[in-house]
């Protein structure tokens, strides 16, 4: 619409009501200051710009960049290469073509400081995160002006909001941040922002955050979230109505977790609270923002190379990655397997680390598929059963290249040990399922409380022997990484599935096989891991389920396709949005009791395990060749799991 045709009263009409006329009219007449047009800063000023303030005095240096994408307010293709600054004006004129704008295109720096805040009602900060000279500058100046200044700092999927107001307690009083170093204050000023840290329990990948490339991770919504909450007070200010918090008082809402926090650090950061606090984020934290660019894994920049980031996250007991990769060229490499019978009671005769490859030799195929490649397997020698070597030939395709529908969910896939919903599963949910696993293989369903008992005592029966044989403790003892939510290379304790108790208890009697035995004959030490990891679980899901072969499994090939039959159905199930933990015990201490094999000098034990093999038979039919057991239902992802090792980790050929 052309500037002739603007009518104030018309566009921003729809305010009244939560506004006089008068007040309208007073917005009309404020000019608010905004250093930063980044992630919230445009944001702020379109908001702004939609309360009908008249007059803004805006700063920033930067261009749009395709990484701002996911943020910013004027980020877009046809804006890529373009000035932000110039961007947010001709958006902001758009809304209003009378807008009173004074631009500020080389930033705003303590040469023209006393020039971006001349007749300036109030400052809204949105200037970046690691910017902390020119914030601490811009603020003093505020204080000494006697200008209201707010901040709306994005955290998370949340906001936390700081007002500082003439003749109250100043921006250096509240962080304290003169004379510290810039680790320091970049701490101090985290946690001044956000005393609650409402944001940090689901931080899912911390390595994103690198300090010395002055980068971290960003949220849509969280930038939204602030521009709602510094133009909601920025209006009390302007209008001198309403509380508006002001420091060391402060707000942390975070959407994600359904919480407002309302924050009061008297002293600010000399406050005894929140000294401790900076003394426990020192510790947890420091690491995280001394991160270099050389402890993140680069990207992928080959074909091959991003089949292999794929690949590595296949699922493998105990997350052992009995796996490693030789690049022979662009098209050709060798995947080295190695089983862990030798320490590993569950790894049967190897079958299970085999069953581990297949699922990887499954990703493979699907991320080679993304590249435009057909992926063909060769053991190189098919009678071997350990340690096979296969041979991986990726063949160019003709056709267009099409996203694998599977390939979203092959880094997302995860175990959740804890409890799940009881809603059953629709037709369409099983059918699904059952089309995944393919031709060659067979589901059989267990579901109803009827069932789940009986399954339930069957897993209660595995977790007895599990718990109480010395060859399983040494495997325990191996793979469990405490004081962990997230592992590489074993099994973080907080992805357990036990309240923090019951973890306490399993750290203590694993550090001796005596300890155990102690736990286990005086203070009936299986009975809370066995609750929890195995009876509730087995009754709070929609249902258990069992994969089987068609045909006999007496090959490697024949584990390897049951694992890429397995791997098929877990990430079908996790694309239908169910959560998946195996159940392996039952199968595998009754197929050594099946096939007559020793696992332990307890002989009482090897009786036991007769007993489960019954037990499953009556679930089965007496079926012999079982693949994969588990529960899944629906529920929240886990928040603690296993990762993997980097790719230069899993290469035979180190770059």
């Amino acid at each position: 619409m052309l500037a002739e045709h603007f009518e104030y009263g018309a566009a921003f009409s729809r305010n009244l009501g939560w506004v006089t006329d008068t007040e309208q009219q007073i917005l009309r007449s404020k000019r608010i200051a905004i250093a930063g047009l980044g992630g919230v800063g445009g944001s702020h000023l379109l908001t702004l710009t939609r309360l009908g303030i008249g007059n803004f005095t805006i700063a920033d240096l930067d261009i749009f960049e395709q990484e701002n994408f996911n943020r910013q307010a004027g980020a877009s293709m046809r804006h890529v290469g373009r000035e932000k600054i110039e961007v947010l004006e001709e958006l902001a004129l758009d809304i209003n073509p009378e807008l009173g704008l004074v631009k500020f295109s080389a930033g705003v720096t303590t040469e023209n400081l006393d020039n971006f805040l001349d007749e300036v009602d109030l400052y809204v900060d949105s200037l970046d995160f690691f910017a902390v000279d020119i914030r601490q500058a811009v603020f003093a100046a505020c204080a000494e002006k006697g200008i209201p200044a707010i901040t709306a700092a994005p955290l998370g999927m949340g906001v936390a909001f700081l007002a500082f107001l003439p003749g109250q307690m100043t921006f250096e009083e509240y962080f304290r941040l003169a004379g510290q170093p810039e680790d320091e204050q970049l701490l101090r000023f985290l946690l001044g922002l956000s005393p609650a840290m409402l944001q940090v329990k689901y931080l899912v990948d911390d390595t994103r955050l690198d300090l010395n490339a002055h980068k971290g991770p960003s949220t849509p919504m969280a930038c939204e979230l602030c521009a709602g909450m510094a133009g909601t007070h920025a209006l009390k200010i302007l209008l001198n109505r309403g509380d508006v918090p002001a420091a060391p008082r402060g707000l942390h809402f975070d959407a994600y977790r359904n919480k407002m926090a309302k924050t009061w650090r008297p002293m600010g950061n000399n406050n005894p609270i929140q000294r401790l606090g900076l003394k426990i984020a020192r510790k947890r934290l420091s690491a995280t923002l001394a991160v270099t660019p050389e402890t993140h894994q680069s990207r992928p920049t080959t074909a091959i190379d991003r089949i292999l980031d794929y690949a590595r996250w296949a699922p493998s007991g105990d997350n052992t990655q009995p796996w490693q990769f030789e690049i022979l060229s662009d098209n050709f490499f060798i995947i080295h397997t190695r089983d862990t019978r030798d320490w590993c009671v569950y790894d049967l005769a190897g079958r299970a680390s085999q069953t581990s490859v297949g699922t990887l030799l499954e990703n493979i195929a699907i991320a080679a598929k993304n590249e435009g490649f057909q992926a063909s397997f060769t053991l190189q020698d098919p009678v071997t059963a350990i340690d096979p070597i296969i041979d991986v030939q990726l063949t160019a395709q003709a056709q267009p290249v099409e996203t694998p529908p599977l390939l979203p969910y092959i880094k997302t896939r995860s175990v959740q040990r804890r409890a799940l919903s009881t809603r059953p599963l629709l037709a369409r949910h099983k059918q699904a399922l059952e089309d995944a696993v393919g031709p060659g293989y067979q589901l059989v369903w267990i579901e109803g409380r009827k069932d789940k008992r009986q399954i339930a005592r069957l897993l209660w029966r595995a977790a007895g022997i599990r718990l109480t044989i010395p060859e399983v403790y040494e495997v325990h003892k191996r793979i469990i990484h405490w004081d962990a939510q997230f592992s590489t290379d074993r099994i973080p304790d907080q992805a357990l599935g036990a309240d923090a108790l019951t973890v306490k208890m399993m750290r203590w009697a694993l550090q001796s096989w005596s300890r155990v035995k102690i736990l286990n004959r005086y203070f009936a030490g299986t009975l809370m891991p066995r609750l929890q990891l195995d009876l509730i679980p087995a009754q709070r899901c929609a249902a258990h389920f069992i994969i089987f072969s068609d045909k006999p499994q007496t090959q490697t090939a024949d584990y390897l396709e049951g694992g890429r039959a397995t791997q098929r159905f877990w990430l079908t199930a996790t694309k239908l949005g169910l959560q998946l933990q195996p159940e392996m015990t039952p199968l595998i201490f009754s197929t050594y009791a099946r096939e007559g094999r020793r696992f332990t000098e307890s002989v009482d034990k090897l009786a036991e395990a007769d007993t489960l093999r019954i037990e499953l038979d009556a679930f089965t039919g007496g079926k012999a060749d079982a693949v994969f057991m588990g529960r899944l239902g629906f529920g929240a992802s886990a928040t603690s799991r296993s990762l993997r090792k980097n790719l230069q980790q899993l290469s035979l050929v180190q770059p």
